[in-house]
C-alpha cells in the first residue's frame, strides 16, 4: 500500500496589501510506498514546508487531495492526524518539564491510555533514559533534538516526517539520529525526510524527490537519480607550477586549479581516467598524486534545479 498519496495538490497565499498571490504549490503529484524512506529535497523556499504543513494539518490547501494512511484528511482529519507523527525544524518545549512528563502529555493529547504509554520505551530508543527526570532546560540542543524524535512517536503512528532532522547538530550526534531512524524504519515506520544535507539523503533514502518552485520536477528511485550524471572527477598533483596549464591539456574540462593542482570534470564513455593520465604526461607534468571521485547527489540536485531555474 501507499503510505502517502497527493495528487494535483495545490496552494495559493492571498494578496496582501500590495503584494499579489503567491503560489506556494503547483499541481504535486507524489506516492510515497509504505516502508520507505523517501527524500524531499529543495532550495529554500521552495515549498517544502507548505506541504508538510498541509500533511500535518496546520495549513489548508487550496485545491487537490491528500490521502494519509487511506484516509482523505478532509473526510477525516482527526485520524489523518492520528497517522502521522511530524518533527519539525523548530524545538518548542516547556523548560521547567521532564522529558518523561514531556511525552506522557503528548501521549493524553493523542489519546493514549495511559497503561498504553510508552514513554520509558521512547526515551531508550534516543538515548536519553538517564535523563527522564530532568529539566528539559538543562538538556543540550543534541538531546532535545532527540527529544523531538520521541515526542512525534508517542502515538505510534506509521508515518513520521522529519523536517530538518539534523540541522545544526554535530556528527556524531547525526550518526545517532540516522540509526534511530534506520531502526524505526526497520520496524514498518514510514520516513519522509526533508534535509540540506544531500550525503543525509543519500545515505538514509530509497526514493527521492525534488521540488523546486512549487513544483516537482523528478520522483525517482536513488539508484535511477544519481544514474542521471555519468560524469567523474580526477584532482591530479604534479611536480611542477601550473600557473599556466600546457596548451594540449586546454580542451580538458577544468573545474578547479591551484599552483600545483588540477580538478577534471570527465563523462567516462567518452574519455577515460587512464587517457587524462597519459595526455598530463605527454604534456610534460610529473604526476605526484590523483584520486577520483563518482558524481554524487550533490551534482545531480545542482544540476537539475540550475536547469530548472533557467527553463
Amino acid at each position: 500500500m501507499n503510505a502517502i498519496e497527493i495528487k494535483n495538490l495545490h496552494k495559493t497565499y492571498a494578496a496582501s496589501g500590495k503584494s499579489a498571490q503567491k503560489v506556494a504549490l503547483e499541481d504535486i503529484q507524489l506516492t510515497i510506498p509504505a516502508g520507505t524512506i523517501y527524500g524531499l529535497l529543495g532550495p529554500n523556499g521552495a515549498g517544502k514546508s507548505t506541504l508538510i504543513n498541509i500533511l500535518a494539518g496546520l495549513v489548508l490547501k487550496t485545491s487537490g487531495s491528500v490521502s494519509i494512511w487511506k484516509t482523505d484528511i478532509d473526510e477525516n482529519p482527526r485520524q489523518t492526524r492520528a497517522n502521522i507523527g511530524i518533527v519539525p525544524q523548530e524545538i518548542n518545549f516547556d523548560p521547567f518539564f521532564s522529558p518523561r512528563k514531556i511525552l506522557d502529555l503528548q501521549a493524553g493529547l493523542y489519546g493514549v491510555p495511559k497503561a498504553e504509554r510508552r514513554s520509558d520505551e521512547l526515551l531508550k530508543m534516543v538515548g536519553l533514559s538517564d535523563k527522564a527526570n530532568a529539566y528539559t532546560r538543562s538538556l543540550s540542543g543534541g538531546m532535545r533534538r532527540r527529544l523531538m524524535l520521541a515526542k512525534a512517536m508517542v502515538h505510534s503512528p506509521p508515518i513520521l516526517v522529519l523536517d530538518e532532522p539534523t540541522a545544526g547538530v554535530d556528527v556524531e550526534l547525526r550518526n545517532q539520529l540516522w540509526d534511530n531512524v534506520r531502526a524505526l524504519n526497520k520496524k514498518g515506520v514510514t520516513i519522509l525526510l526533508t534535509t540540506h544535507y544531500l550525503q543525509e539523503a543519500e545515505e538514509l533514502c530509497d526514493r527521492i524527490a525534488i521540488i523546486n518552485h512549487g513544483k516537482i520536477i523528478v520522483d525517482e528511485d536513488k539508484s535511477t537519480l544519481l544514474s542521471r550524471v555519468d560524469g567523474k572527477e580526477i584532482r591530479i598533483r604534479v611536480a611542477e607550477n601550473i600557473t599556466h596549464l600546457p596548451p594540449s591539456l586546454k580542451d580538458l574540462s577544468i573545474k578547479a586549479k591551484t599552483e600545483d593542482s588540477f580538478t577534471i570534470y570527465f563523462d567516462p564513455k567518452l574519455i577515460t581516467a587512464g587517457q587524462i593520465i597519459s595526455k598530463v604526461q605527454t604534456a610534460g607534468l610529473s604526476i605526484i598524486d590523483l584520486s577520483t571521485k563518482d558524481q554524487d547527489l550533490e551534482d545531480v540536485f545542482l544540476r537539475l534545479t540550475r536547469s530548472d531555474q533557467q527553463d
